[in-house]
């Protein structure tokens, strides 16, 4: 069976798609992973509606990727912070491919809104594809794809 012969029901990519393949959840990380907390302060930043952003938040807690944390403000009732979970902090490999690609094709002329640079010795940061026996910055002339085990034809 071939690629285009094989159903992409059990694609990964899809499956994360659907998950958190819409603008406004991809910014919502962008901001989690940021240090960005409260419904009011992903609402300011990003600039979408309440309705959608609980949305977003809602299906964010369902699949694991974000956590409800409770605080209190003296005076004010209880509300609920947003924290990533480990599944939430795995995709940040993912949101700076998407950083970095769009450094490269999708910038304006002022530059980056954010510089993010390794802490030890404050070089900017990329991501490479590599393979687990340690050979690092892979291209894909380096690397073969076939079906895996969960390939099979559509029903």
């Amino acid at each position: 069976m071939e690629w285009l012969e094989a159903s992409t029901e059990n694609c990964p990519v899809q499956r994360t798609l659907d998950v958190v393949g819409e603008k406004w959840t991809l910014l919502i990380l962008r901001d989690a992973v940021n240090g960005v907390r409260r419904f009011d302060d992903f609402h300011r930043h990003i600039g979408l509606s309440e309705a959608v952003l609980s949305d977003r938040l809602r299906k964010l807690i369902s699949a694991g990727i974000l956590k409800t944390v409770p605080y209190r403000e003296p005076g004010s009732r209880s509300r609920n912070e947003y924290r990533l979970t480990r599944k939430g902090w795995d995709l940040w490999p993912v949101l700076m491919a998407l950083s970095q690609w769009g450094q490269l094709h999708a910038l304006g002329p002022e530059g980056p809104a954010l510089d993010v640079r390794h802490t030890d010795c404050d070089a900017p940061v990329r991501v490479v594809v590599e393979c687990c026996a340690d050979h690092s910055a892979l291209t894909p002339r380096d690397v073969t794809a076939r079906l895996g085990p969960g390939a099979h034809a559509p029903s």
